[in-house]
């Protein structure tokens, strides 16, 4: 028993000591951080080199014509390359537009369509309506008069 309330008490001490050991407050003040040197204006030359993205050419006479041969060759394939993307994304912008046009064409027939259908429906009810009211005066005329009419039977002789 004395084993296992020891082994408990261990193992929760040795749980609990990270935790502790985050919230325990530093003894010492901390230093005074060091002035900074004001940052260098984004696009700087300073601030590009503090980015390793500076780039200074050697001199004509360090280089190497057979490098700048093959990097001529190589800008020239990428040239060519980047014009022919730039058509082929002209063309397709061109066939988008195209389509685009055409689906719009077909819209509007279709919108067209739908509203000449909404009014030969609206005429088509309109007109329903109007012969079932001729209708309902005729009934009412026709029982009215039959109302009126005195029957004459003729008695058998």
């Amino acid at each position: 028993m004395t084993r296992t309330v020891l082994t408990c008490i261990a193992a929760l001490s040795l749980a609990a000591a990270p935790a502790l050991a985050q919230s325990a407050k530093p003894t010492a003040a901390p230093q005074a951080a060091a002035p900074q040197a004001a940052a260098p204006a984004p696009g700087s030359e300073e601030w590009l080199r503090q980015r390793g993205e500076i780039y200074h050419s050697a001199p004509e006479s360090e280089q190497d014509p057979a490098e700048v041969s093959a990097t001529a060759k190589l800008n020239e394939s990428i040239a060519a390359r980047n014009a022919a993307a730039e058509q082929s994304e002209a063309a397709d912008q061109a066939r988008f537009d195209s389509e685009n046009q055409r689906w719009q064409d077909d819209t509007a027939r279709s919108n067209t369509a739908r509203v000449q259908w909404e009014a030969d429906v609206a005429a088509a009810n309109a007109a329903q309506a109007q012969w079932e009211r001729e209708r309902a005066a005729y009934d009412a005329e026709i029982a009215a008069c039959r109302a009126n009419r005195t029957c004459i039977v003729t008695s058998p002789k």
